[in-house]
């Protein structure tokens, strides 16, 4: 069997990328690699968990020699790497962890595909997953294009950058067989909530204020995550080698128009009065270094291998209402952190 490497796996976009590997590709061994830190999640993925093409290995990719031995041992044929530290909040109070992660981390990988391969790379392919945060902040106009020149503004975005320059050395210096793409705001189910939809959908459904930052005129370009995981799996069966795409939704919103469009749609879904959910948004102190606005052209992605989204941002988003409120469970263990109970119960097993 065809054995590829996944990190970040019980992630939210990794798990979504998991699930569709396993299910679709009968003849690959999927193992899914993941530290299991605050975001990661293995209640993501019990509906496949026994599934006998896959494999769970807790572990950590800033630990370089556990990485080389981890090639050594599976010999993988492919890696879709998406393990990363992601809050620009988070990297600014703690930017060295964003460092470690996102830099040295995928480094150790780089250096372990490299050592396995040992330069007979065909059929081997190392697929790097970015942000077009590192694209820095637009005006009113223009799109980010896969040759727009790289400007990141935040800690997190500064380390995603230095990973995908990484990535592209090694592509050059060694002749390691690279994909890179970078993808505009995901959404969808398993979405941690300390990101803007899940947060605002468990706050409306417990009354709790609802944080908009600043004026609420920040734009961001969506993209649902069932589509960005299709768009991973064509990127990397039939994306041209040391290509990138850039991933996006063709759904630009100002921050405060979604939070009002989520509020209506959950006043309709939970009964309240039209408006009440509105009576939630705050206006709070804007973060340092806040982008303006992000906007993806997926052109050639789409012109290139045939992606496009397969909803409407209106449609994805009653799809992911729809699953928080029928998950609530799921949702209480995030917040109340008693999904890391599973973890336990799974290592004594």
């Amino acid at each position: 069997m065809k054995k590829i490497l996944i990190t970040g796996g019980a992630g939210f976009i990794g798990s979504h990328v998991v699930r569709l590997f396993v299910t679709k590709y009968r003849d690959y061994h999927i193992y899914n690699l993941d530290a299991l830190t605050y975001a990661g999640n293995l209640e993501n993925l019990t509906d496949i968990e026994a599934a006998p093409n896959y494999t769970f290995i807790k572990g950590d990719i800033t630990d370089a020699d556990f990485i080389s031995e981890l090639f050594e041992q599976h010999a993988f044929e492919g890696v879709i790497h998406l393990a990363a530290e992601s809050h620009v909040d988070r990297s600014i109070e703690d930017p060295l962890a964003f460092v470690k992660t996102n830099v040295f981390g995928t480094v150790n990988l780089l250096n372990a595909a490299k050592k396995e391969w040992e330069n007979a790379f065909e059929g081997k392919r190392f697929y790097h997953i970015s942000t077009d945060e590192v694209y820095g902040s637009l005006g009113a106009e223009g799109l980010f294009t896969e040759t727009t020149a790289y400007d990141p503004n935040s800690p997190y975005s500064a380390s995603k950058a230095s990973s995908d320059h990484f990535v592209r050395a090694y592509g050059e210096t060694y002749g390691l067989p690279y994909v890179l793409t970078n993808c505009s705001n995901n959404y969808g189910p398993n979405h941690f909530p300390e990101k803007l939809i899940p947060l605002f959908i468990h706050n409306i459904i417990a009354n709790k204020p609802l944080p908009v930052y600043g004026d609420g005129n920040y734009t961001r370009d969506w993209l649902f995550v069932e589509d960005h995981a299709r768009a991973i799996d064509l990127v990397f069966h039939q994306g041209a080698a040391q290509e990138t795409y850039n991933i996006g939704g063709f759904n630009e919103w100002k921050n405060i128009d979604l939070v009002r469009l989520l509020c209506s749609i959950m006043d309709g879904k939970l009964g309240r009065r039209p408006g009440k959910s509105a009576e939630l948004i705050t206006y709070v102190k804007d973060r340092p270094g806040h982008d303006l606005r992000y906007a993806i052209d997926a052109t050639k992605i789409k012109e290139q291998l045939g992606w496009e989204p397969s909803v409407t941002f209106e449609q994805g988003l009653e799809i992911t209402v729809n699953w928080y409120l029928n998950h609530p469970e799921w949702l209480d263990h995030v917040t109340s952190g008693a999904y890391l109970n599973y973890y336990d119960v799974k290592s004594e097993e």
